[in-house]
C-alpha cells in the first residue's frame, strides 16, 4: 500500500452481487467519480471470487477492475477465477481443457458463461486479466489470501516464480494432480481439508456430494474431527466425535497467534461477522445466498476488532433487487 492511503478496506467474495457491492462501497464512503469508485484516504482489497453464481457478474467485474486499474484497489485470485481460467484453457496436447468439462463444473460456472454469452471478446479480455492477479498479498501490516496461508508453499512459490503471480506454464502444470503447482492452487485457493472416514459422503446444502470436509488451519491443539471442521455443513455427530489420527494431524496447519493479521474469504460463513482469532478474519458471509457482503476496515490495529466489520445484509437490504437490475 502506498503512503497516500491511510486505511485499507478488505472485501469478501462478491460472486456477481454488483448491487450489494455498490451499496457496500457507498456505505464505506467510496464515491463513483469518472466511472471509478474511490475514497479520499482509503484503498480496497478484494479477496477474490468476483465471478460465478450471482446475477450481475459482468457488472461486478467492471466495478472491481476499474478500481484496480485506477489504483484505488488491489485484488487477489479466488478459486472461481482460477476454475474459470482452467475450464476455458485448452491443454497443450489438445486432449481437452485444464479443468474437465463435467456437469458439476459446468453447473458452478454456468452463470458466468451465460452472462458472457455474446461477449466473447470481453470474456477473453477478463481471462487475460485473471492471469495477472496475484495469489496472495503481504506487507508490513497484513496478509491476504483467498483460502489458506501456507507458508512453506508460499516460500517455495516465491523462490521459483520470483513474485506472487502465476504464468501460463504454471497454470498448465497446476492441472496435474499432486504436482507442486496443483498443491499451491489447491491449498491457497481452496484451503485445507480432510477425507471423511469409511468412504462416507456429505451432501452439502447446494446439493454436491463431498468426500472431504474443510478444516481450520489455526486450531492449535485439536483432538477430534469436530475441533477442526470449518464449513457451513456440519459433520455427522459420529464423525465429529472421532479422534484425529497421526496422518490426519500431519495434514493440518497452524497459523499461530504471533503471525501477521490474515484476511481470507471462501468459507461461506453465517451469522454476525467477528474475527476467527485475534489475527484471522474470514470475509465470506454467503452474499450470493442472501447472506452478507462483508468488509473489514483495517487501520493501524494489531489485534482484529469486531467493530471494524461492515456489511450489506443482502436479504434485508437488497432482497430480490439484485436479480432485477444492474448497478
Amino acid at each position: 500500500m502506498s503512503d497516500e492511503f491511510q486505511g485499507v478496506d478488505l472485501i469478501g467474495d462478491v460472486h456477481g452481487c454488483a448491487i450489494s457491492l455498490c451499496l457496500l462501497l457507498d456505505r464505506m464512503g467510496y464515491r463513483r467519480i469518472d466511472g471509478v469508485y474511490q475514497h479520499p484516504v482509503r484503498k480496497a482489497v478484494f479477496i477474490g471470487d468476483i465471478v460465478d453464481r450471482g446475477p450481475h457478474i459482468r457488472e461486478a467485474l467492471h466495478v472491481v477492475r476499474a478500481m484496480v486499474e485506477a489504483g484505488q484497489a488491489e485484488i487477489i485470485m479466488g478459486n472461481h477465477e482460477y476454475n474459470l481460467l482452467c475450464y476455458l484453457t485448452p491443454k497443450a496436447d489438445g486432449s481437452g481443457y485444464l479443468r474437465e468439462h463435467t456437469p458439476r463444473h459446468q453447473r458452478i460456472l454456468q452463470q458466468t458463461l451465460d452472462q458472457f454469452s455474446g461477449h466473447q471478446s470481453e470474456l477473453d479480455d477478463y481471462l487475460d486479466w485473471f492471469m495477472q492477479l496475484p495469489l496472495f498479498l503481504e506487507n508490513d501490516r497484513f496478509r491476504a489470501v483467498h483460502a489458506c496461508w501456507h507458508q512453506a508453499l508460499i516460500d517455495r512459490f516465491r523462490a521459483e516464480q520470483g513474485s506472487n503471480h502465476i504464468d501460463k506454464a504454471f497454470l498448465e502444470r497446476s492441472a496435474v494432480q499432486d504436482s507442486f503447482e496443483w498443491e499451491v492452487m489447491d491449498r491457497l485457493l481452496r484451503g485445507t481439508h480432510l477425507r471423511l472416514p469409511n468412504n462416507e459422503v456429505i451432501v452439502s446444502k447446494d446439493g454436491f456430494k463431498r468426500h472431504f470436509f474443510r478444516t481450520k488451519f489455526w486450531a492449535e491443539s485439536p483432538e477430534r474431527m469436530g475441533d477442526v471442521v470449518f464449513q457451513p455443513d456440519p459433520l455427522p455427530e459420529h464423525i465429529a466425535r472421532m479422534p484425529l489420527n497421526a496422518e490426519q494431524r500431519s495434514d493440518l496447519l497452524c497459523y499461530g497467534p504471533d503471525q501477521k493479521l490474515l484476511f481470507m474469504g471462501h468459507y461461506w460463513c453465517e451469522g454476525v461477522p467477528v474475527p476467527l482469532t485475534d489475527n484471522i478474519a474470514c470475509l465470506d458471509f454467503s452474499a450470493v445466498k442472501y447472506g452478507k457482503l462483508v468488509a473489514y476496515r483495517l487501520d493501524d490495529e494489531k489485534v482484529l476488532r469486531k467493530d471494524k466489520f461492515v456489511w450489506v445484509d443482502v436479504a434485508r437490504e437488497v432482497g430480490r433487487m439484485d436479480t432485477e437490475m444492474g448497478c
